[in-house]
């Protein structure tokens, strides 16, 4: 089964840009500001504060009446280090998979709205709706959700009526109903440098930090032992871990400064400050310690990313909708974070559901399969059509 022609076409212009989180994503953005505007709709976008990045959103429809939000992040991770068969930034097709970053992850769910869209305006025409749509677009979703706070801020400013929120994350067109949040911290630590033959002079912060990073290892091996638990995850229970560390100039140097930068992902319901206390109370400790050697001693935490969780409303509009076109469809959890956790704590319903898979986010040579952007194309046209007033 193919996609659309319109879908695959507009996908091919949509991974011709190069949209990797530390570049800017205007040129995408203004070009699908400028293809909606031949259907006659407007964008609004919001930038971040350097003016080199925004999101987009489009509204469609009466204005009066509550957005069904179709919603997909823009950017896309790094392809360094990777080997491509494929040229990462343009289309390949080959034996039914399209492949280049963010076919999945998830630009072919953009695409697949934004070839719905002069499907959208014929059956406007055609007849009352109950309900408008919406399309928002957000930047630097991929290292931290950090743009959409921004969309969603703007469309309670403007009081824009929201009936509920999909978001097209690759889940092979099955609803993920709740996620994990995630959070993650750097640690720096200041001690004090001296000959390695003199180490009792020094404060060793490469050895400090060691014993924070240990105690965040006990955190997540007691929560992986005693810790609350939830059935749907494939991983059941929250969890930590230290991603970077780095600090030294020579082997023979008591080293004065290490960072280190650790993560928490957990369950809805649960509270991962609970974690990061955990942590901070146990600097304290050594801090004191440090600081009877070298009183200039010092442990500062920064806050990198807090993503929120989220934990779809059973009786929610969206739910309803979701729920009858993906019949028979497991419910998922997964371990991983969407923005749905932001339109979540801003009280918009939401629910998970888009083409392709997660398992192919991220790597080389990342596809989306024909097929399953045909099956996103037949869904959002039955979505429409539930929307349609009788």
């Amino acid at each position: 089964m193919n996609c659309l022609p319109a879908t695959e076409a507009i996908l091919s212009r949509l991974l011709s840009f190069d949209t990797t989180s530390r570049d800017s994503n205007l040129a995408l953005i203004e070009w699908v500001a400028s293809w909606l505007e031949q259907y006659g709709v407007a964008s609004t976008l919001t930038f971040n504060d350097e003016k080199t990045k925004a999101n987009l959103f489009a509204h469609l429809g009466d204005p009066t009446l509550p957005a069904v939000v179709l919603s997909g992040h823009t950017d896309v991770v790094p392809v360094d280090g990777q080997q491509w068969r494929y040229p990462p930034f343009d289309m390949t097709v080959h034996d039914g998979l399209v492949y280049g970053r963010g076919s999945a992850d998830m630009k072919g769910f953009i695409a697949c709205v934004l070839a719905a869209v002069p499907r959208w305006q014929h059956m406007v025409a055609g007849g009352a709706m109950t309900r408008s749509l919406g399309i928002a677009l957000s930047y630097d979703e991929e290292i931290g959700c950090l743009g959409v706070g921004r969309l969603i801020d703007d469309l309670l400013a403007r009081q824009v009526p929201v009936a509920g929120c999909i978001i097209g994350e690759p889940t092979i067109m099955r609803p993920v109903i709740a996620h994990k949040g995630i959070a993650h911290y750097r640690v720096q630590v200041r001690g004090r440098a001296a000959h390695s033959s003199l180490t009792p002079q020094g404060v060793n912060a490469i050895e400090y930090a060691a014993r924070l990073v240990t105690h965040i290892r006990k955190l997540a091996d007691t929560e992986q032992s005693f810790g609350s638990r939830h059935p749907l995850y494939d991983v059941p229970f929250a969890t930590l871990q230290t991603g970077l560390i780095k600090g030294g100039s020579a082997a023979n140097i008591v080293p004065k400064d290490c960072e280190f930068v650790f993560e928490v992902r957990w369950l809805p319901g649960d509270l991962h400050e609970r974690f990061v206390a955990s942590v901070k109370d146990y600097a304290q400790v050594l801090l004191a310690e440090m600081q009877q050697i070298a009183p200039e001693a010092d442990i500062q935490f920064e806050a990198l990313v807090n993503c929120p969780p989220f934990e779809y409303s059973p009786g929610s509009e969206i739910t309803r909708h979701v729920e009858a076109l993906c019949q028979g469809c497991s419910h998922d959890a997964v371990a991983y974070t969407t923005e749905a956790g932001r339109f979540h704590e801003a009280g918009i319903p939401c629910v998970v559901c888009g083409p392709g898979s997660i398992e192919q986010a991220h790597r080389p040579d990342e596809f989306v399969s024909q097929a399953q952007l045909a099956a996103c194309d037949a869904w959002l046209d039955q979505l429409f059509l539930r929307l349609k007033q009788a």
